[in-house]
């Protein structure tokens, strides 16, 4: 690569610092120790780096904002997941010297985005869901402004990274059977959420790994809460499952508080784990089975893969194996 096309993370490599030690560095701004910043500065220098010759990267950028996308239905989705991924953002954009605009998208309803992008208020957006019919992600597209999405998506054309929560669901399904449990349910959200198929994905792989097919009267997707779920928890004790898989830690709590309102002794009545663990889950009595992932770094990792593609550099899809298997009593 010439010098003429000398990017920041050609820098930080160089000097093994990190892309926002090279921004603040450039900018002057935010916490930097003086030595570092003499040596980004000689290095810019000696390789006559200037930010003129940064046009296509961020310095050059119009407006400095970033739009994130955040799902109108929080009430029903996971909302520790989007909090602790903002919080990532926040702190990675304040290294580059950006803000964050939300932009709340409700069902169909984009208006809002549509009048962020169409007033030229953003240098890109990211989108912090997935969906099969996924219209903010075709709208963008079509907008041609730069965008990733935090999820799966079978669109290559859409900029994608996300934690490994197919590997992470399977492998957490696969000890659950390896300690005896071959009678496992599961429960879930929206089918329309690319990440309630994944999940089904990495469950059913661990099936098919152990030579045992899924019951599918035990699989319930799409599940309203707070009307078909008491009743689904009630079938599943009377016909002895070996455990009940959550999907997240909203649908876990819900589990969790219908035994507790029925009386149903969690493991000794009910097995539970969960696909994903948060506060809502922190002050579960017993502690509940589950994957805890870093939603934080997924987050900041998100806003700097956007940069980078703003700035015109090379990107790829990510897929973050930043996950543990959280073993607990509540599958003992």
């Amino acid at each position: 690569m010439g010098e003429d096309r000398l990017t920041i993370s050609d820098i930080a490599d160089a000097l093994g610092v990190s892309k926002t030690t090279v921004s603040r560095a450039i900018s002057g701004k935010g916490r930097i120790g003086s030595d570092t910043k003499k040596r980004v500065k000689k290095y810019i220098e000696e390789h006559h780096y200037a930010p003129s010759d940064f046009s296509r990267g961020m310095s050059g950028r119009k407006t400095n904002n970033i739009a994130v996308v955040w799902p109108g239905d929080i009430d029903t989705v996971d909302l520790p997941f989007f909090q602790k991924c903002l919080i990532g953002m926040s702190e990675t954009a304040a290294g580059y010297n950006y803000d964050i605009l939300v932009s709340i998208v409700l069902g169909n309803d984009i208006s809002g985005l549509k009048r962020i992008i169409e007033n030229n208020k953003v240098d890109g957006v990211i989108l912090t869901r997935t969906l099969v019919d996924d219209l903010p992600a075709a709208y963008l597209k079509a907008s041609g402004v730069p965008f990733l999405a935090i999820g799966s998506s079978d669109d290559h054309d859409i900029l994608q990274i996300d934690n490994d929560n197919y590997d992470a669901c399977r492998e957490l399904t696969s000890i659950l059977i390896a300690k005896g449990m071959d009678k496992i349910a599961l429960i879930g959200g929206s089918t329309n959420h690319v990440i309630t198929r994944t999940r089904y994905n990495g469950f059913k792989a661990a099936h098919d790994k152990a030579g045992l097919l899924i019951d599918d009267s035990l699989v319930y997707l799409n599940v309203d809460r707070e009307y078909k779920l008491g009743s689904i928890v009630d079938e599943l004790v009377n016909r002895n499952v070996s455990c009940v898989i959550c999907m997240d830690d909203s649908i876990a709590g819900e589990v969790i508080a219908h035994c507790r309102q029925k009386s149903i002794k969690i493991p000794d009545d009910l097995r539970i784990a969960s696909f994903y663990s948060s506060s809502i889950l922190e002050s579960a009595s017993p502690a509940i089975t589950s994957l805890n992932f870093n939603v934080r770094k997924l987050g900041a990792m998100a806003f700097e893969l956007l940069l980078d593609k703003i700035s015109g550099e090379d990107v790829h899809n990510v897929i973050l194996r930043n996950y543990e298997v959280i073993l607990k009593e509540s599958t003992k």
